[in-house]
């Protein structure tokens, strides 16, 4: 019953078609995806130096293309939602002057990879991006397309293959161009993930340890609220300089540093909202790990007790939930099946995500289409594998 989102095949099929019809003297000559991801918990820790615990989707982006004779690079988006215009074409100059940020914002990423990208000498290039990641919706559709563009790159001028150098490249893109101080996970997750596996990533160690998903008895459905939300133009920047300061106050590098019984000896010294967000991605942090050691075990309940402690946290201590997500997790958690169900992303507005037995799954999104007051959209998933090189023949 979920929302039927066109599959790799497909995506590289339209991308195929459109490129034909733009420039039909040069058939593309490379073709690569990079997921999106969805974080099963772990929120607002990453750039905490926690730990997380995402997985990659099966929604990704396809970027096709080649080398150009031309004098200039040429990108166009097929992606649907992409603010207009959906061509660019800018010079690559030795002083990157033509990457400066702007409009469409779309184009900032690729922009930005590109300023980032570990190899010199780029040649000129043309390209279709496509993708089944919804933007806006918190299931990472920058990162997606940050790293399949610079797995598109690579191709065609090889860097050194090393693969956190290149999650870092593509993190420092969305800070630059985007404008968005994002931790680590996104792009990390992008890069590193396995088919039947989520990851859990220590963002201060950059270490990550695969934790099997692969029941087949288990799905992990992703409700999009349909309510978008931008980080860059939000709460985001505020909650991590509040997270900062909060360690600061406590003498520490990061709140991974910093106990519960800290922050309670502590408390006085705090403003009661700085006090709030910091408890929250201490005790998340801690959640994380337990519920990492809970897949292991297939201790599904206590998983999904963690998620909803997890929401009710990001809802009253670091206040980044809003109604429609809660009205979502309400609903998913009335259903015999669901082990847990949590807001996903940055928050305000954005998607949910569910674990339940597969069985459940038809009965999960009537019931949640029947309670939730807006028009949702449902994607079932599994752990899928990350960016990579697609075949053109």
């Amino acid at each position: 019953m979920g929302s039927n989102f066109p599959d790799v095949t497909a995506l590289l099929s339209d991308a195929r078609r459109l490129y034909g019809e733009l420039f039909a003297e040069e058939a593309p000559q490379v073709a690569v995806c990079a997921p999106g991801r969805v974080n099963l918990i772990g929120e607002h820790t990453d750039y905490n130096q926690g730990f997380v615990l995402p997985m990659a989707l099966p929604l990704v982006t396809v970027v096709v293309g080649g080398p150009s004779s031309g004098q200039d690079v040429t990108v166009v988006t097929a992606v649907q939602d992409a603010d207009e215009p959906r061509r660019v074409d800018f010079t690559l100059t030795g002083d990157g002057s033509s990457l400066s940020p702007g409009l469409p914002r779309w184009a900032n990423y690729v922009k930005g990879v590109i300023q980032h990208y570990r190899a010199p000498g780029l040649p000129n290039f043309r390209v279709v991006v496509t993708s089944s990641v919804p933007l806006g919706g918190g299931l990472s559709s920058s990162a997606s397309l940050e790293v399949a563009f610079y797995t598109f790159l690579q191709q065609l001028k090889p860097d050194d293959g090393k693969q956190l150098p290149k999650v870092l490249a593509c993190q420092q893109a969305e800070h630059t161009h985007a404008g968005v101080p994002c931790g680590i996970m996104d792009q990390f997750v992008s890069v590193f993930a396995r088919k039947g596996k989520a990851l859990l990533i220590d963002c201060r160690s950059l270490e990550a340890t695969p934790v099997p998903l692969a029941d087949p008895g288990l799905v992990i459905l992703i409700t999009n609220s349909n309510v978008k939300h931008s980080l860059s133009g939000s709460e985001y920047p505020t909650r991590r300089r509040q997270c900062e300061q909060a360690a600061s106050a406590l003498g520490k590098d990061s709140l991974r540093d910093v106990t519960i019984k800290e922050l309670e000896e502590a408390k006085e010294r705090l403003d009661d909202v700085t006090y709030r967000r910091a408890r929250h991605v201490i005790e998340e942090i801690q959640r994380t790990v337990q519920a990492a050691e809970a897949l292991k075990r297939g201790s599904y309940k206590e998983f999904g007790w963690l998620m909803v402690e997890s929401h009710n946290s990001l809802r009253d201590l670091y206040e980044v939930s809003c109604k429609e997500l809660d009205e979502l997790v309400s609903a998913a958690m009335e259903v015999e099946g669901v082990f847990g169900s949590r807001m996903t992303g940055g928050g305000f507005g954005g998607c949910t995500v569910t674990l339940l037995q597969a069985h459940a799954i038809d009965k999960a999104i009537l019931h949640i289409q029947e309670q939730y007051s807006g028009n949702p959209t449902f994607y079932v998933t599994t752990p899928s594998d990350g960016a990579r090189v697609l075949s053109l023949t």
